[in-house]
């Protein structure tokens, strides 16, 4: 069961997955060694799923970021094509979801005719029978506290 100070750890780590035990244990008033056994206990517990870095794709040259609906062929499964999206290049992130589409694919690519490619390969590799994509003009990343 989740307290009061570990809802506190959470948020902190959520907006910077980089602060030390140390200055964690400052924001919730415990010491770096008590924090670190509460945000192992949060990982043991799968409650923490990792820490990962937010990427500036554009630094990267990947201007064209695009949200894919995708619907698959009745005969390809989930794990099929998890298993080969996990091999396209730009893909970065899938959600399964109700509704008329199967799969949100949120993907990047360096410019248009990469995002026709990636489009294309989903087509020929991964199953897909249908996909509805939109190109993202901006992103706004807020950070509410979940609720």
């Amino acid at each position: 069961m989740l307290d009061k100070i570990d809802r506190q750890l959470i948020e902190l780590l959520r907006q910077d997955a980089r602060l030390s035990y140390r200055d964690l244990g400052e924001q919730v008033s415990l010491s770096a060694n008590t924090v670190a056994d509460r945000v192992r206990r949060l990982v043991n517990e799968n409650i923490l799923l990792g820490f990962s870095a937010k990427v500036n794709f554009a630094a990267l040259d990947l201007n064209v970021q695009a949200v894919i609906d995708v619907k698959m062929l009745p005969t390809t499964s989930a794990a099929f094509f998890e298993s080969a999206i996990a091999s396209i290049p730009g893909v970065v992130e899938a959600t399964l979801t109700t509704g008329s589409y199967d799969y949100i694919l949120r993907v990047v690519c360096a410019e248009h005719a990469d995002l026709v490619t990636l489009i294309e390969t989903l087509r020929s590799r991964a199953g897909v029978q249908d996909t509805h994509s939109r190109v993202v003009l901006r992103q706004v990343n807020l950070n509410a506290p979940p609720t």
